[in-house]
């Protein structure tokens, strides 16, 4: 079984544009993001997912600086975006990570993709990152069985299935992967002084380092926490949820 792991990144974002390459300590913020998925024992299978619009080549450019492989794909529907770069890349179980998603345990990714590669899904949702793993055989039936293309928002289409071996990963995770009132997700300006604040004062930017940093430093926190509920109405809004 080959597996990999798919950053999903694109420039084209509504709140905070071209957000993965605003510069946080004099470098692209999605270069943080790259150098810790590196350190994955599957970093052989580490894959930029983005789409096909000129917007996108300079992510291109910039995954190539980190020798990531790329795949380009649709700009509209995400889930055949996947579904396309499994196939190019005989994957046949993934995990995906967000390309704002800066703080992205490396550790939790070989965790998934190690124990947990006979479920359809696992399902990442409501931890500090929304990751979710996935078979890809199992994707492809939900992307021949779906009604539209506007599939950005993806844990609805994999979760309605009928499928019994889906995992809920919170069952089975450490709990330092909970989410509690920190927000580790860039959308917003003052995410991105959440971020500067930590890259500029934690040394190894380890998952376990920077949360201690973080609860010694509540302050820190709050530079940007209270978007969060000002981010999940507009994901309401966004996706009908």
């Amino acid at each position: 079984m080959k597996k990999g792991i798919l950053i999903s990144c694109r420039t084209a974002s509504k709140r905070l544009p071209n957000k993965a390459v605003l510069p946080i300590n004099k470098k692209p913020s999605i270069f943080y993001l790259f150098e810790n998925l590196n350190n994955s024992i599957y970093k052989d299978n580490l894959i930029l997912c983005t789409t096909n619009l000129p917007s996108d080549d300079v992510l291109v450019d910039l995954a190539k600086e980190k020798s990531i492989k790329i795949f380009r794909g649709s700009s509209e529907d995400k889930l055949k975006r996947w579904d396309d770069c499994c196939d190019e890349f005989e994957i046949d179980f993934f995990i995906n990570v967000d390309g704002d998603d800066l703080f992205f345990d490396f550790e939790l990714a070989d965790e998934i993709l190690e124990n947990y590669f006979e479920y359809d899904f696992v399902d990442g949702h409501g931890l500090y990152i929304d990751v979710y793993g996935i078979k890809s055989e199992y994707l492809k039936e939900v992307v021949n069985s779906k009604t539209t293309n506007n599939t950005e928002y993806v844990r609805n289409f994999l979760t309605q299935r009928n499928s019994k071996n889906i995992l809920d990963l919170k069952t089975v995770v450490d709990k330092k992967y909970f989410k509690q009132k920190i927000r580790m997700t860039l959308d917003y300006e003052d995410d991105l002084l959440f971020f500067n604040n930590v890259i500029t004062n934690v040394n190894k930017l380890t998952y376990d380092n920077i949360l201690e940093y973080i609860k010694k430093n509540p302050e820190v926190s709050s530079l940007n926490y209270y978007l969060d509920e000002k981010w999940k109405e507009n994901q309401k809004k966004e996706f009908n949820l």
